[in-house]
């Protein structure tokens, strides 16, 4: 950056390091054009480009490669002093904060002109800069941190979260019953029977297709009946096995449906839904 900023002939601002002097329906002006058909005071100045004082202080170090342990605070100062006096002239109000950073420099630069005093101990005074350089150093670090931040993906501004919506029916859903458990519960039928043995010597003659008609006008009416409650164990085995088998051909034909609601659970059995 050059000491003093330069002026064109209509003494309008040049842009200063590739800084944008002013925006014209939100892009940048690097030289205000001498034809203007509008007032220069209708042009925004852009000077806001630094985010504070140390950010405008680092660049004018890094900028000309100044050595930051070793800044040569009179050039620097004299920029800086440059560069407020535009901020002052179209902002008072941002200016103030980078005032008071150049009174700060003037008086870092006062220290280093009058002789250094020894401390108590008689080591040599600390460099009037080392404060200011410690604040630059570490503002550095942080800018540096949020660069890398900034470019790591955001949510909302690099990708977008995926969401899927997932429909669940309402009605339950009972797993399917078990040919074992199936085959235990008609098991324990069969020991309830025996323990209502008559003897009786009868002879009867028995119908599938008449107990199918039985257990469908059973479960009439009955949103589940359980498995037990089918058989009649007072009317002897041959019954039973007449009535199992009155069910297994039921449920092959989709007229009924045995389910359970977990495993080990009581077996139920219903009619089946018919659709519409």
């Amino acid at each position: 950056m050059a000491d003093e900023p330069s002026h064109v002939e209509s003494g309008l601002p040049e842009a200063v390091d590739t800084v944008a002097v002013a925006r014209l329906y939100g892009e940048p002006l690097f030289q205000l054009p001498l034809d203007l058909y509008i007032p220069p005071d209708a042009l925004e100045v852009f000077l806001e480009a630094f985010q504070g004082p140390l950010d405008l202080l680092l660049y004018l170090i890094r900028k000309q490669n100044f050595n930051i342990l070793d800044i040569p605070l009179a050039d620097v100062t004299r920029q800086y002093l440059s560069y407020v006096e535009q901020i002052r002239q179209h902002n008072l109000e941002l200016a103030s904060e980078y005032l008071l950073m150049a009174a700060m420099l003037i008086e870092i630069k006062s220290r280093m002109l009058l002789p250094p005093k020894k401390t108590e101990d008689g080591r040599e005074a600390e460099d009037p800069r080392a404060e200011l350089v410690r604040r630059l150093l570490e503002y550095e670090q942080m800018k540096l941190a949020a660069a890398r931040l900034d470019r790591l993906p955001q949510l909302g501004r690099d990708f977008l979260r995926a969401q899927v919506h997932i429909e669940q029916s309402l009605s339950p859903r009972f797993p399917d019953v078990d040919t074992a458990d199936l085959r235990e519960a008609w098991l324990d039928i069969l020991k309830r029977a025996k323990l209502n043995q008559h003897h009786r010597i009868s002879r009867e003659q028995l119908s599938v297709r008449e107990h199918m008609s039985i257990v469908l006008r059973r479960l009439q009416g009955q949103r589940f009946v359980e498995f037990e409650q089918l058989f009649d164990v007072t009317r002897g085995q041959a019954v039973l096995v007449v009535t199992f088998i009155a069910m297994l051909e039921l449920a092959r034909e989709h007229l009924l449906e045995i389910t359970q609601a977990e495993a080990f659970a009581p077996i139920y059995v219903r009619l089946a839904y018919t659709p519409v």
